[in-house]
């Protein structure tokens, strides 16, 4: 183990004084459950942590770097960021699955390629690099994996946005109900369909877009709500 441990710490540009803080990142907590290792040792309090740490790197430099956004930009952009979406293609390409201890359930159910569950191990890992190396580990890890995608994009932000990915997240941080997406209308030829789709949290927030595909109709639906909420969380 300790060899594995040693391939991601060059994979992540760190070695660990306290190595157990990185195993205890990649441990699951069905890992616990089965007994090894012992219970209180699994990844959801660095979970916890590494959530606030990320909101606040990627927040801060996105208001250091882009002082001509407006707010609502700002969000949906940290809502993009901090998404369990762009997480796990964080965690893909770190290679990080092969590197999670997991419980035999956990293990024979593919936890291993879970978007969750992976992008909860970055979120841990994260916590730990601050924990072992301070703040400036920390931050030099999320602005090469988490921020690097920032160097990338065009005058058209929005473009790389996954509106409905970045919906569900603030629904869930909010503590509101979970999208619901619904097909209210098709109109035209087969060949030319145009979909009118809409998307509720709750009962009070609801929005609806026209597409000629319904992921393009959905992705502007979600847009909308995710507008709305952004302005609301204001």
């Amino acid at each position: 183990m300790s060899g594995e441990l040693a391939a991601l710490e060059l994979i992540l540009g760190h070695e660990f004084v306290n190595r157990e803080l990185l195993s205890r990142a990649l441990t699951h907590k069905s890992r616990v459950r089965d007994g090894t290792p012992e219970p209180g040792h699994d990844n959801e309090q660095l979970e916890f942590l590494g959530d606030s740490i990320l909101g606040f790197f990627v927040t801060d430099a996105l208001v250091t770097e882009h002082p001509d956004w407006a707010e609502g930009r700002l969000s949906r952009v940290k809502a993009y960021l901090v998404s369990a979406v762009h997480l796990y293609d964080v965690a893909q390409t770190l290679g990080l699955g092969g590197h999670l201890l997991l419980g035999r359930g956990e293990e024979m159910s593919g936890g291993r390629e879970k978007r969750a569950l992976l992008a909860d191990a970055v979120e841990a890992l994260i916590a730990a690099l601050y924990l072992d190396g301070g703040m400036d580990t920390a931050r030099a890890f999320v602005r090469r994996h988490i921020l690097a995608r920032l160097s990338l994009l065009d005058a058209d932000t929005e473009a790389i946005t996954d509106y409905k990915s970045a919906l569900q997240d603030m629904a869930r941080a909010l503590k509101l109900p979970l999208p619901k997406y619904s097909i209210v209308e098709e109109r035209g030829p087969e060949h030319a369909k145009t979909f009118l789709v809409e998307v509720k949290v709750g009962q009070e927030w609801s929005g609806s877009a026209e597409g000629c595909s319904k992921k393009s109709a959905g992705q502007q639906a979600a847009r909308r709500v995710l507008e709305q909420l952004t302005e609301w969380g204001r």
